[in-house]
């Protein structure tokens, strides 16, 4: 038995709203889609989904979606115009560099990579 992947599904309330800012802000695109109530997004190795329960009430989420990326500053240089960070860029204790946005659902995406 191999595990291959996790991919995050998370709520949205606008999925219109959440696709075009993945995409203009990161760089994503749609792979897949069920018209307006469902997508999955996709960049490089790496792949989110968002659905739109109504029933569920308001988006919402805990956890912090954490991506490791190769060059956080660069990274941090075609966002930085156009959102506020969370947090960072910084380096951290742990050894990361890293910096943290929220997109417009309010759920945190960190941005990190290993320093010496």
């Amino acid at each position: 038995m191999h595990f291959k992947a996790l991919v995050p599904m998370l709520q949205t309330n606008d999925m219109s709203r959440t696709r075009e800012w993945y995409e203009s802000m990161l760089g994503f695109r749609c792979v897949a889609a069920q018209g307006n109530e469902w997508c999955r997004l996709a960049r490089d190795d790496i792949a989110i989904m968002f659905m739109t329960n109504h029933h569920l009430g308001p988006a919402h989420a805990t956890a912090t979606q954490y991506i490791y990326v190769d060059d956080v500053l660069a990274v941090w240089d075609t966002v930085k115009e156009r959102c506020s960070a969370e947090c960072g860029p910084q380096k951290m204790p742990y050894g990361m560099l890293e910096f943290a946005i929220k997109d417009p659902n309010g759920y945190l995406l960190s941005f990190g990579q290993q320093v010496a």
